[in-house]
């Protein structure tokens, strides 16, 4: 088992979480069960006042947060908006989370937001782009921030760096800390065919503050062959905890979401695949 610093971009307790969501705010606070600490996605929570806001200030007086972005578009050809920066550091002001993070994707173009996590081509002036904009964000928003992993459905032939040299890149250069979605692993792995047990050997844990493990669906591709769709409508699948249960022999307990969506389920549902998280970082089970 690999030791690694506590990341100074997020202060999360080493047990499972869940993805908030409005209809189970009173089983949390009266059950919460396995389940420590709460996401959420911080474009729900730029509002002034209403119900959403009084319920999160009463959870984060038991939880602690994290705070999910969605919208910087961090590996756009533009620099993050300010306006959207501006709302956004209002909010972690007064919500003091444990972490934030977003993702390593694009939604703008042209002034125009487009409502999906769309890929980039891994190349030099990609990475020194989303460098740029990871730290134009981390010193908007006076503090260190977490990087997910993408899902892929298709890669660039322009590419000259593997994904794990990218985020790596990106980690060393500014200082942010990373957020490994294993779930986008497996997806990616199957869609592109590589190995998602040497990208798990591989990845910098040393830098990673926060996990999440998610659903998929199944479809085909044109030519017939599978393609998995990141959609966090679905229990996690059986490969993706054979891959948890690797990542946690290599780096020990770790910060660890699930993250449901779509589809949401009952909250003894989402709190038994928390208790399923927790079992796995515990060592009390592997896989099942």
């Amino acid at each position: 088992m690999q030791s690694h610093p506590e990341s100074d971009a997020c202060e999360l307790p080493a047990s499972a979480g869940v993805g908030y969501k409005e209809q189970h705010f009173r089983e949390i606070l009266e059950s919460p069960g396995d389940v420590a600490w709460l996401e959420i996605h911080a474009e729900n929570y730029m509002g002034k006042g209403g119900r959403p806001i009084a319920q999160l200030r009463r959870l984060r007086e038991n939880f602690p947060i994290s705070c999910h972005g969605v919208g910087l578009s961090i590996g756009g050809e533009e620099d993050p908006d300010e306006h959207h920066l501006d709302r956004l550091r209002n909010l972690l002001e007064w919500l003091e989370p444990a972490s934030f993070s977003e993702h390593l994707a694009w939604s703008t173009h042209d002034g125009k937001y487009f409502n999906d996590l769309l890929p980039l081509p891994y190349t030099e002036d990609s990475l020194a782009r989303v460098c740029r904009h990871v730290d134009q964000v981390q010193e908007a928003l006076g503090r260190p921030m977490l990087l997910e992993n993408p899902s892929t459905y298709f890669g660039f032939e322009e590419s000259t760096l593997d994904e794990l040299e990218f985020i790596s890149g990106i980690s060393e250069r500014t200082g942010c800390g990373l957020l490994l979605d294993i779930n986008n692993v497996h997806v990616s792995s199957t869609n592109m065919l590589f190995d998602p047990a040497d990208y798990i050997d591989s990845f910098p844990f040393d830098r990673v503050g926060e996990i999440h493990l998610g659903g998929h669906e199944e479809d085909q591709d044109p030519e017939g062959a599978t393609l998995l769709i990141d959609n966090h409508a679905a229990a996690v699948a059986d490969p993706v905890w054979e891959l948890y249960a690797r990542a946690i022999d290599i780096a020990g307990p770790l910060p660890t979401l699930i993250e449901w969506d779509n589809d949401v389920p009952d909250w003894s549902v989402l709190s038994a695949e928390a208790a399923r998280a927790s079992r796995v970082m515990t060592g009390q089970v592997r896989t099942s």
